[in-house]
């Protein structure tokens, strides 16, 4: 059997502090063929210079005006010629460099596999896990509490690989989740690391559209009542988790 070319799509814009600490995850992956397309919003820093001193031939670029992140990762799907796709943005990494070929081994049937997902700082240095686990069985019903897998730790059947609905300007990454694993038949637990995901602050503001947006996906897909409960355990759980943290210094 040919062996599946895995899509990596890295969006970008003014990210030269972390842009070759995403290049050099990917070109270190081993035991798996890798197209890599860089989706830069036309940086007016040193991005694109990086990206030409490091590129190779696994590598395409398209740098261009774009409407946002979303709009972003819809070209690079649109552009995108591998069996799975997966999303490494600039300062996201790989576990290691057999992240790909582990999660891979044995699951080229599969529709969707799915792993676990360290959270870094700025420097690279490991926080943790991120504070939503996968479950052991994943569906689509599974996102009703937020975000359980990062994108950065999913791959997805190019097929299945439906557009980001733009209408979303920061929660579409749960709703593009929820309306692809509602096609897949085989969804895979690849029970590893997949990706080392680059901590990122969100304001209060955004992160109060964020919390309205996620209302709305998950009304649609869930139901009004459930999506009431869920959402106010959203709401509350960042509180709760800074609560948590000062208790731990």
């Amino acid at each position: 059997m040919q062996t599946p070319v895995v899509t990596v799509i890295t969006v970008v814009f003014n990210g030269e502090q972390y842009i070759e600490r995403t290049l050099r995850s990917v070109q270190a992956q081993r035991g798996v063929a890798l197209e890599h397309l860089i989706i830069d919003g036309a940086s007016k820093d040193g991005t694109l210079t990086i990206v030409d001193r490091m590129k190779n031939a696994t590598t395409v670029v398209v740098s261009e005006r774009d409407r946002g992140i979303y709009d972003a990762m819809n070209k690079g799907l649109a552009k995108a010629s591998g069996t799975f796709v997966i999303f490494m943005n600039a300062g996201d990494e790989f576990a290691d460099e057999l992240a790909l070929s582990r999660a891979m081994d044995g699951n080229v049937n599969a529709d969707f596999i799915y792993g676990n997902t360290l959270v870094v700082d700025e420097r690279g240095i490991v926080l943790g896990d991120r504070r939503l686990s996968p479950p052991p069985q994943l569906t689509w019903r599974s996102f009703n509490h937020g975000m359980c897998v990062s994108h950065q730790s999913m791959l997805v059947r190019r097929t299945l690989a439906v557009p980001f609905d733009l209408s979303y300007k920061i929660s579409a990454d749960i709703d593009w989740t929820i309306r692809v694993l509602k096609q897949c038949k085989e969804i895979v637990n690849a029970n590893a690391y997949i990706a080392r995901f680059l901590e990122g602050g969100v304001s209060a503001a955004r992160r109060k559209e964020g919390l309205k947006e996620r209302f709305e996906i998950m009304r649609r897909h869930y139901g009004l009542i459930p999506t009431l409960f869920n959402h106010l355990f959203i709401a509350l759980r960042y509180p709760l988790q800074r609560v948590f943290r000062k208790s731990m210094t």
